[in-house]
């Protein structure tokens, strides 16, 4: 399944949230259909190429001037317009889910129109935000009765974290050297940093590959682990 993101500003009215959003379904939806465009396009392709085929050859061996054109035999044009046009209507909505980020940020207004818009297409609805989002929520009985459940995301545990990095994981563009397995030390280095918190070890790990890279090293070890941290700006997450 594939996946489109639509952004809007920091500062944003209803409806433009309703347009990015209805924009993007539209592109997802765009992209789904490309296949059944393109088959539909080949066969058009084949019956232009029939058809002159059929023309051709009833000129040449037909005494055109007395007798009517035959009719060529198979589908139409309207037929196979009609056959994808019933194909793209099986295939239905190609948006599935929507995932808002920052949800926290956005005012009653705007989190109404997801509401309206959840209602008009059926399409599923994720919020994700700051710790508060879902008190906030519970004020509004129209939206909140519609909630299916609330996940909580917690801090990884130590154990999580060096799973992470036993399996070599590292944020997307990111290359470490492939030590197997990192030094006791470093690893106790990271999770002592991080203390679980993913976006500070996605941070982290961004940091130490650049601290390797600055200073020529081939192996991260908890001195360069330390390095990252004093340049990393940590705070609440």
């Amino acid at each position: 399944m594939g996946a489109v993101r639509a952004g809007v500003p920091v500062v944003n009215a209803p409806r433009q949230i309703e347009t990015a959003l209805l924009q993007g379904i539209q592109r997802l939806q765009r992209f789904a259909e490309e296949p059944l465009r393109r088959e539909e396009a080949v066969c058009m392709a084949e019956l232009q190429a029939e058809a002159d085929a059929h023309r051709l050859e009833f000129l040449e061996n037909r005494n055109w001037l007395v007798e009517a054109y035959p009719e060529r035999a198979g589908p139409s044009y309207a037929d196979v317009a009609r056959a994808y046009t019933r194909k793209r209507q099986e295939l239905g909505s190609a948006a599935r889910l929507i995932v808002v980020d920052e949800a926290d940020r956005l005012k009653m207004p705007s989190l109404e129109q997801l509401r309206d818009l959840f209602d008009r297409t059926q399409v599923g609805l994720v919020l994700i935000g700051m710790p508060g989002l879902e008190k906030r929520l519970a004020r509004f009985a129209q939206f909140y009765s519609r909630i299916g459940f609330v996940h909580e995301f917690r801090p990884l545990s130590a154990a999580q974290v060096r799973q992470l990095l036993e399996q070599h994981w590292t944020p997307p563009g990111v290359k470490l050297p492939a030590e197997d397995p990192l030094e006791e030390e470093t690893v106790a280095a990271i999770v002592r940093v991080t203390g679980g918190n993913f976006r500070l070890l996605h941070r982290l790990l961004t940091q130490t590959e650049r601290i390797l890279e600055i200073n020529q090293l081939g192996q991260v070890t908890s001195a360069v682990v330390e390095a990252a941290r004093e340049s990393l700006v940590i705070g609440q997450a």
